[in-house]
């Protein structure tokens, strides 16, 4: 059935390989394979590749850049489908907003709007993900989130073998702190819409670069990582706390829990996920035993 799949989305000219590597795909470089691998080439293909595989009963997946995903040793059983380079259409719209296609860097983005003035997605510079998978967690950095400028996003879904368009607005996506309707919905994010304000280019860069500074200087970017490993508690920072369990540099196989930063577990030496998933247990269990605060992870195992 795989080797069908492959056939059809070579027909409909997409990327597709029987087998692939998922650490390739993944910000953390851990993960085994995947029966197939595909990158549509525009929507039309995306709707077809996703009806061929509710007809056939194969599993799937969408991913962007694969920077808050855990892929698991054992690989994924069905098709993994990337909305990658043809997924990047960027444009202003009505002088202070800008559409973005779900495949565009968060970072692309941030550079997009700083070009052409636009103020307010600054946040956004370094982040290692795209827009769809923004949207889809309410990403978000340095007191501002992707809620504060979104106006609505675009979707498709399947419902009886067929696929629908639409849009939700911001109120519709029930953005909430790294959660939305999509985690629940299970649509597919094309694209979305942001709100702007004008604003001085020079200043909008100076506040770009004094954020990548904070990034490099606090975060483990030298190591392959998936981000924020556990979300924020409620009044509480989870790298506080596992900083004050003594955790920092605790290691499971080559995983081990950052000693730049608490709150990232980084592949320090060919770790697999299960390292990765025994450190997050083991680093759950002791804050929660002298915490009394039970981490709740942030990254998606699949």
């Amino acid at each position: 059935m795989f080797n069908k799949l492959y056939d059809f989305s070579k027909k409909l000219g997409c990327s597709a390989y029987l087998n692939e590597p998922l650490d390739k795909h993944s910000s953390f470089k851990i993960g085994g394979k995947s029966k197939i691998f595909i990158e549509p080439v525009d929507l039309e293909s995306l709707k077809n590749i996703i009806i061929f595989c509710k007809d056939n009963n194969i599993k799937n997946i969408i991913i962007g850049n694969g920077s808050n995903i855990l892929f698991r040793d054992e690989g994924f059983d069905g098709a993994v489908i990337k909305l990658g380079q043809k997924f990047e259409e960027i444009k202003i719209k009505n002088k202070t907003q800008i559409f973005a296609s779900a495949g565009v860097s968060l970072s692309k983005l941030a550079y997009f709007a700083m070009e052409n003035s636009l103020s307010g997605l600054e946040f956004c510079w370094g982040i290692p993900g795209n827009v769809g998978g923004a949207v889809f967690m309410n990403a978000g950095a340095f007191g501002s989130e992707i809620k504060d400028v979104i106006i609505n996003s675009d979707y498709i879904n399947i419902n009886n073998n067929i696929i629908n368009q639409g849009k939700l607005s911001r109120d519709e996506m029930e953005l909430g702190y790294r959660t939305s309707a999509y985690m629940k919905n299970n649509f597919i994010i094309t694209g979305a819409l942001f709100s702007l304000s004008l604003g001085e280019k020079s200043k909008i860069k100076a506040t770009m670069d004094e954020y990548m500074i904070k990034r490099k200087s606090k975060q483990p970017l030298e190591f392959p990582n998936a981000g924020s490993i556990f979300k924020r508690p409620k009044n509480n920072f989870a790298g506080t706390l596992i900083q004050n369990c003594g955790l920092k540099g605790k290691s499971i196989g080559g995983a081990q829990v950052s000693e730049k930063h608490a709150g990232f577990i980084i592949n320090k030496n060919n770790a697999t996920s299960k390292d990765v998933i025994d450190l997050i247990s083991f680093v759950r269990q002791e804050v929660f035993n002298k915490t009394g605060f039970d981490l709740e992870p942030e990254i998606r195992i699949i």
